[in-house]
């Protein structure tokens, strides 16, 4: 994913996968492809860099139980607690119990959907973007037997 043009030309890296696909850390450099007016990284970085790796984690997870499935951001939510000055970073990681409550829906109901934050932080610890990212995942084998 690091030569992935929409991540690469706006400067989000990810540095690795955890085992499993059980998470994600990715890095955020300040760079002139991404500089606002402000001098500050653009906004719109800050939410592609966060957009995709939820559905992408559980894509790949569920997909390598056997499932097939129809996975993506559904929305989003995003507050900006900083300007973005200098590189950023953060770390998503799924949980066990994530997994299992995600697995149990998608066998019982089809369709998963759930919020999961992330916090962007800069080269100080401190926060700059708290987003919400509402994961939907179907799974596309489901056959509702209480019809």
């Amino acid at each position: 994913m690091r030569f992935y043009p929409p991540l690469l030309f706006q400067r989000i890296w990810v540095v690795k996968f955890s085992g499993g696909y059980r998470g994600v850390e990715v890095r955020i450099r300040k760079s002139f492809l991404n500089n606002n007016y402000n001098n500050t990284i653009f906004g719109g970085t800050l939410f592609s860099a966060a957009d995709p790796f939820y559905p992408l984690l559980f894509h790949q997870i569920f997909s390598r139980k056997g499932y097939k499935l129809m996975v993506w951001s559904k929305s989003a939510t995003i507050r900006y607690a900083k300007p973005a000055a200098t590189n950023l970073s953060f770390s998503i990681n799924l949980t066990d119990n994530d997994i299992a409550h995600a697995e149990h829906v998608l066998n019982t109901e089809g369709k998963f959907i759930r919020s999961f934050p992330i916090d962007i932080y800069n080269k100080d610890g401190e926060i700059c973007v708290s987003l919400m990212n509402e994961i939907y995942v179907r799974n596309l084998n489901f056959i509702d037997t209480t019809i």
